[in-house]
């Protein structure tokens, strides 16, 4: 766990040295998750999304972490808008995740419903 604590402050004190790094912010994001804080990661995550549009791998986790939370409409944004810029990078990899968690989530609503 000190691991994880160390590198939480590690990447926070880049986050705070530099706060237009998306990728400091992104692995932040992540190691938040793990540590049970997705307020906080949810935080990063949408900066990230908002203010660097094409950093691609915040699309699927930011979605999946709305999904998490029962923000369908949100999550479904996110995937979707996801898709456009993998589309655009040419990324098939995240595309095909991207499409496959849109799939499952609207599995999950039709589930809800």
């Amino acid at each position: 766990m000190s691991e994880n604590r160390d590198k939480i402050k590690r990447l926070a004190l880049n986050v705070r040295n530099n706060p237009t790094d998306s990728f400091s912010k992104f692995a932040l994001a992540l190691e938040l998750l793990k540590n049970n804080q997705p307020q906080k990661a949810l935080a990063l995550f949408e900066s990230v999304y908002t203010f660097d549009p094409e950093y691609l791998g915040v699309y699927y986790h930011l979605g999946k972490l709305y999904q998490s939370m029962n923000r369908f409409q949100d999550a479904e944004k996110c995937f979707k808008e996801g898709i456009v810029v993998a589309e655009h990078q040419n990324e098939q990899r995240t595309l095909s995740e991207l499409k496959e968690a849109l799939v499952l989530l609207e599995e999950e609503k039709n589930y809800e419903d």
